[in-house]
């Protein structure tokens, strides 16, 4: 008998999306044999998903779901087409794996490999667990999930604060609330200025070189700081305006919740997630 590799296996799941047990059982009955390995798959109903792997999965529903200790949890799962995303047994599982990624789980498309598989057989698409993320508590402070626009935006947020009591406190619900509002609005790519890789900034400043060249050296090296400055407002959660009251920033309307909560107020991290995008 051939030797059954872990890379065997794995190529086997890739093609079939069936779970590892079931695919090394079907190469030991097949001697190894990759094409009739799949074909016994088939034949169990266990690999319905080769079939329609071919098929683009660019509907779907993102889920959201808290876990204990303030930990929160968000996936998203892809489908063929707009009607199956609003079916129940379609969003039953998108929920289901949405706890399970609160409880901890993010290799959800493996502890749930046989339960999708029965999804792409009930609806008869080409579903996708597209990605997922876990988010728990860092310290004192706050974690929040939001869904936007009919499960095609989720964001979850964590927000930080140093005294307990201040948990409570309706300004800092509040500001957890709107931060994820801001995220889900405004479609930031980064939460600061640290975060932005250094290639892009360079991307940046050649394309304002090219706009203001043949300018003094240092009237360029004014306007390239205010353009950066536009950039990050742009791109950067804490230094966008303020979707609620755009004359503000995001990091002043933090300002104002410490004011009101007399306690320093970080914005910690924050995932967002939009149906079939990066």
């Amino acid at each position: 008998m051939a030797a059954i590799t872990i890379a065997m296996i794995n190529e086997l799941r890739a093609a079939t999306n069936v779970g590892m047990m079931d695919c090394k059982r079907a190469l030991q009955d097949t001697d190894g044999n990759m094409e009739e390995a799949i074909k016994i798959l088939r034949e169990k109903g266990l690999a319905l998903q080769v079939k329609r792997a071919d098929r683009e999965s660019k509907q779907g529903i993102i889920a959201a779901a808290a876990g204990a200790n303030g930990a929160y949890g968000i996936v998203e799962l892809n489908c063929e087409t707009d009607f199956v995303a609003k079916t129940d047994k379609f969003l039953d599982f998108a929920k289901k794996l949405a706890v399970a990624v609160a409880a901890g789980d993010e290799k959800v498309a493996e502890t749930h490999a046989t339960e999708l598989t029965e999804v792409v057989a009930a609806t008869g698409e080409n579903v996708k667990i597209r990605r997922c993320a876990y988010v728990a508590l860092t310290g004192t402070g706050l974690v929040e999930s939001y869904i936007h626009a009919g499960g095609k935006v989720g964001v979850i947020v964590e927000v930080g604060c140093t005294k307990p009591e201040t948990i409570a406190t309706e300004a800092f619900k509040q500001l957890v609330h709107d931060v994820c509002l801001q995220a889900a609005a405004a479609a930031p790519r980064y939460l600061n200025e640290s975060e932005v890789p250094e290639a892009e900034i360079e991307s940046e400043k050649e394309v304002y070189r090219a706009q203001v060249e043949g300018k003094p050296a240092n009237i360029i090296e004014g306007i390239l700081k205010g353009k950066l400055k536009k950039h990050f407002a742009e791109v950067c959660l804490i230094d966008q305006p303020f979707v609620k009251e755009p004359k503000m920033s995001v990091t002043q309307v933090v300002k104002e919740a410490e004011k009101a909560t007399g306690d320093t107020i970080t914005v910690k991290r924050f995932v967002r997630y939009q149906l079939g995008m990066a």
